[in-house]
């Protein structure tokens, strides 16, 4: 004696390709973000020293 069949939702496992496509998208995601960073940084660092070969700027503190 066999009850009502229920229609359920089966698991399936993780799906290779998805999870290469995540984590593709993750990583350039990520290395855009670095890579914005650290193009930052050399933008500040170049203004320091062209400010400092220019003669604008002195790393010597000045005496009293």
């Amino acid at each position: 004696m066999a009850g009502p069949r229920i229609a359920h939702a089966t698991l399936k496992g993780p799906s290779v390709v998805k999870e290469i496509v995540i984590g593709s998208v993750l990583g350039l995601a990520a290395g855009s973000v670095w890579k914005m960073h650290h193009w930052n940084e050399q933008k500040k660092t170049r203004a320091f020293y062209d400010l400092l070969e220019k003669g604008e700027i002195s790393v010597i503190a000045e005496e009293e």
